[in-house]
């Protein structure tokens, strides 16, 4: 495993959980207001200087934290992109922690795998944009379908899960009304876009929604589905 980072602690990634953080490497995105860009390759990660931690290292450290933490979170980069991470998982898993996983949706095979297996205990799906402007904001040609597969599957699933959306300046409330048709009766959330250092580097010269915009967002969008706002 590629593991770029770990935050020891978290009290707000993993609902109700005390949780520590592992960041894996790699990602078939470059959304322009990504703020990991140093996780979304291994060539950036090399470049920023930072040293990938040893598996073995950051099994100790969860040994260390048994009774301390309820469980992981795995975020990158995107996990799903690991070939190693159903074997990963079940190593914590076996060591008696609750697993998170994050991620872009983009394969939703894994996620079928990850949830017959039992092997995740709530998942987190990043929901980008509506279809026409996937391909822009994400800077990728993976097909939209594979977006709208993974978000059915955790809408059928019994794991308990979350979508999020970046208020990216470039989406209009039109957009969000149209992303809306497949979050009705889901817990969805959308978040602050914070400009400094992303990967883009137009958008870091964007300016986010301002609290006004945000509100009558989250107003309109609320008529079709229920929608909470974070970063405020």
């Amino acid at each position: 495993m590629f593991i770029g980072g770990l935050q020891e602690l978290t009290l707000t990634d993993f609902p109700d959980k005390v949780a520590c953080i592992v960041f894996l490497v790699n990602c078939n995105f470059k959304c322009k207001f990504c703020y990991n860009k140093e996780l979304t390759s291994t060539s950036f990660f090399k470049k920023s200087k930072r040293k990938l931690i040893p598996e073995s290292d950051f099994f100790s450290f969860l040994e260390s934290k048994k009774k301390m933490l309820d469980g992981v979170v795995i975020t990158g980069g995107e996990p799903t992109l690991s070939p190693g991470l159903i074997d990963f998982i079940k190593k914590i898993k076996q060591k008696g922690f609750l697993v998170k996983l994050d991620t872009n949706g983009t394969n939703p095979w894994i996620l079928e795998k990850l949830l017959k297996e039992n092997l995740v205990d709530y998942i987190a799906m990043d929901f980008k944009s509506p279809e026409k402007k996937y391909p822009v904001i994400t800077q990728s040609n993976i097909s939209f379908s594979k977006i709208k597969e993974s978000v059915l599957i955790l809408k059928n699933s019994n794991i308990p899960h979350e979508f999020r959306t970046t208020l990216y300046p470039k989406l209009t409330l039109e957009d969000l009304k149209e992303m809306s048709a497949l979050m009705v009766g889901e817990k969805w959330f959308l978040q602050q876009f914070i400009g400094k250092n992303v990967l883009d580097k137009k958008s870091r010269y964007l300016r986010p929604f301002n609290k006004k915009k945000s509100e009558n967002i989250l107003k309109e969008l609320n008529k079709i589905t229920k929608v909470s706002i974070r970063g405020f």
